[in-house]
């Protein structure tokens, strides 16, 4: 965060789905990807692509057009992967985020910044940190660690930290032995 003339500026990521911009707080964005080869995880929830190699570690990956009830699309040379670190129990996790393009990182100061819109008592909107707005258009502003649910990131933790370094019962240590 910058402070300039005493008033605080977010830098955010903008992103794509469709025809919609959502924005992530840059300081959760650990470097953008182009879309590669995606390893699928079998009995993952359907927003789950899989796992990628990213220098050596598992990184599991979501596709965000799933997760927010949106239809797939064809990946496009524009298709991306975000990664980003969400906090699960207090522990940094890293993981990716498909999307269809990114756009930029731009500033915005807290004040140019609406709260959540209300949709109603059926509908969780929690994950959404607020509405910004760019030339005449909405941004929405993601809070990535209330984008999943707690059951959603432990099963991407438990996916992240791959069979080598899953906790393993205590009957199977001693079998090991």
């Amino acid at each position: 965060m910058a402070e300039e003339n005493g008033v605080d500026t977010n830098q955010y990521l903008t992103f794509t789905l469709g025809d919609e911009v959502f924005a992530l707080d840059i300081a959760t964005v650990r470097e953008v990807l182009e879309l590669t080869t995606v390893t699928k995880i079998p009995r993952t929830p359907e927003f789950m692509r899989g796992v990628i190699n990213l220098r050596g570690h598992a990184v599991p990956v979501v596709d965000m057009r799933v997760k927010f009830g949106m239809d797939r699309a064809e990946d496009t040379v524009n298709t991306c992967i975000i990664i980003v670190e969400v906090v699960v129990d207090g522990e940094p996790v890293v993981m990716g985020a498909v999307a269809d393009s990114v756009r930029e990182v731009f500033e915005m100061s807290p004040d140019k910044i609406d709260p959540p819109p209300k949709m109603g008592t059926s509908i969780d909107a929690n994950f959404i940190k607020g509405m910004g707005k760019q030339d005449e258009s909405f941004i929405i502003i993601l809070d990535i660690n209330k984008v999943f649910s707690i059951d959603e990131l432990a099963m991407v933790q438990a996916t992240s930290m791959g069979p080598e370094t899953a906790p393993v019962e205590p009957n199977a240590q001693a079998a090991r032995a």
